[in-house]
């Protein structure tokens, strides 16, 4: 398949505001596609060579890039950098400087994406001495035998900086259109990649199988399955209500939640984002390995950096020491992690992931050797608001958010990469004033003045509309960000940064810059109010009308570990409003 064909698509979804255009440009792609490398092309139309949880990238720093840009164009590296400098935007840079190639090449080889791909994987993998002039070369060898078009989207998927904003939803829609016989088909095609969380595995199967193919498909360890969520309520009335009376509720803790693989003395851990962060918690790997009776297993586990002097539980930003790649053995004994299990979703060949949570639970427990640093997540059945409402101050007062309150009925699946009433969280009482935190998604910028005059002055935040797979904001926040902060954001973005407002973002409010929605921050504001410029949740209280925070202020901390479709929901905050009208009325 010529890779032309491919940046031709490309560059039709980046002239797009329209989100059913978008899917109509990839139905069509995806048809036009041979279904032996479908898998391939959906890698490389998400920016990447394959799933996120196998953790090998690209591994290509701008300076690479620039270097084969100038190797391949026949420029001096100089001349590169001051057009970037310009232009911002290196695949742009690229297109121009071949465009004005100095010698033209004689035998140029056929650009197909199979070449694209294998170059780029071999990229990827190289390492060791040389190993960087190999790069360069690789990379110009591609550029030389690419026209100009096709260059800048070669450099944008090498440096991470693609730009299409294709969710993995958007994804799912195409592939359910193009290859499931319409729309219909499209849970079918989610589910199987919500136990593999491997769009392009999923792609190639229901390509070459139809629906019948990715009906087959099952939990594999070394797989991680995409985590299950939690709504959430702030009263014990309505949380037995919602769960039929009666429910077990369990410490919400405030630690890093992990997927276990377990088989036989291999152990790999995932994040909540599906990272493999296996060499960050060896300590946890040694805790699974020995205390787990299965040979077979795979677990989710709250992961939480405790006092081993005094058995207390520390907070997350405690934990977040262990994220890095180097001192690994230091951190660990400086910041020691226990685990605390609270769900089974394979074991011993047999998927749980159907089973009532009553069941999971009880094979959990049964197969979890309990010790000091590994133990059930504390729980207690409960029936009635008294004993819910003790039971959380007491997970309050352990130093955990709250409770996780879960239903006990037949029906209680565990609905992998979706949220639902099947657990609810309970973190504490909204009163008139807003007293929870909410997790926003950063979707534009407004330019700074006087002191940040150079930086952004407020940022554009937005919640996330499931229903239609859409960011809408509610507010704009200036507050709370340190110096440093101030300093960093313009690098910390620009990776995220488009030349017009995303057609996933609504919005009144016009940004001097516009983000890819993929950064998530932790804010807290003043209260949730009715506003005529927020799309918030718009004309769903009031006709006309959106919600607002009221002075929101950054909290200091970057929700690396949520993806944006992750981030606090349009319909939590309607319900967050709804409940602070209520304690209002009662004052």
């Amino acid at each position: 398949m010529d890779y032309s064909l491919v940046t031709e698509v490309y560059e039709r979804i980046e002239g797009t505001t329209k989100r059913l255009e978008m899917t109509d440009y990839l139905v069509e792609f995806f048809r036009r596609t041979p279904k032996e490398i479908i898998d391939k092309v959906v890698y490389l139309t998400q920016g990447k060579l394959y799933p996120d949880f196998m953790g090998i990238e690209m591994g290509v720093a701008e300076k690479l890039a620039i270097k084969a840009v100038a190797k391949a164009s026949g420029r001096r590296e100089s001349e590169i950098e001051e057009d970037l400098a310009r232009t911002g935007d290196l695949g742009e840079t690229a297109q121009k400087f071949l465009e004005k190639k100095k010698q033209l090449s004689f035998f140029k080889k056929p650009l197909t994406v199979e070449r694209v791909y294998q170059t780029l994987d071999k990229i990827a993998r190289v390492s060791g001495e040389g190993s960087i002039d190999l790069k360069v070369n690789l990379l110009a060898g591609l550029l030389a035998d690419a026209s100009p078009k096709d260059a800048k989207y070669i450099i944008r998927t090498v440096t991470g900086k693609l730009r299409l904003g294709i969710a993995d939803m958007t994804v799912l829609d195409a592939l359910a259109i193009a290859y499931g016989g319409g729309k219909g088909a499209r849970e079918i095609i989610e589910r199987a990649y919500n136990i593999s969380s491997d769009l392009g595995k999923v792609a190639k199967a229901v390509a070459e199988g139809g629906i019948e193919a990715v009906k087959n498909f099952r939990i594999s360890l070394g797989n991680p399955i995409r985590p299950m969520l939690a709504e959430r309520l702030s009263s014990p009335a309505e949380i037995l209500e919602k769960l039929g009376g009666k429910c077990i509720a369990e410490y919400k803790y405030d630690g890093e939640r992990i997927q276990a693989h377990k088989s036989g003395d291999n152990v790999i851990l995932f994040s909540r984002r599906l990272e493999n962060i296996t060499s960050q918690y060896p300590d946890a790997v040694e805790l699974i390995r020995n205390h787990i009776k299965a040979r077979e297993a795979i677990i989710e586990a709250e992961c939480v950096a405790v006092n081993l002097d005094t058995g207390e539980m520390m907070p997350f930003q405690e934990l977040m020491h262990r994220r890095r790649k180097y001192d690994i053995e230091k951190a660990a004994s400086e910041y020691p992690v226990s685990l605390f299990a609270f769900d089974a979703l394979y074991v011993d060949g047999r998927d749980l992931t159907l089973e009532p949570y009553p069941v999971r639970h009880e094979i959990l427990e049964k197969i979890i050797e309990q010790n000091d640093r590994f133990q059930l997540a504390k729980y207690m059945i409960v029936d009635n608001t008294e004993d819910l409402e003790r039971f959380f101050e007491e997970a309050v007062e352990a130093g955990c958010e709250g409770l996780v309150c879960k239903s006990l009925g037949g029906d209680a699946i565990y609905q992998a990469g979706a949220r639902g009433w099947l657990w609810i969280k309970y973190k504490r009482d909204y009163k008139s004033e807003m007293t929870d935190t909410v997790d926003l998604v950063v979707v534009g910028a407004f330019h700074g003045r006087g002191k940040r005059a150079g930086t952004y002055g407020a940022l554009l935040l937005a919640a996330y509309n499931h229903e239609n797979d859409t960011f809408e904001t509610i507010c704009k926040c200036g507050s709370g960000f340190t110096d440093e902060d101030l300093q960093n954001l313009p690098k910390m973005l620009e990776p995220y940064r488009i030349g017009h407002r995303h057609p996933r973002v609504n919005s009144n409010l016009e940004a001097n810059v516009w983000f890819l929605p993929k950064m998530v921050i932790e804010v807290i504001g003043a209260e949730i109010t009715l506003s005529p410029i927020h799309t918030c949740a718009r004309d769903l209280i009031r006709k006309g009308s959106g919600l607002a925070i009221r002075f929101p202020r950054f909290t200091g901390r970057y929700r690396t570990d949520k993806s944006a479709e992750d981030a606090t929901r349009v319909d939590e905050i309607v319900e967050m409003y709804k409940r602070q009208l209520k304690k209002i009325e009662a004052e």
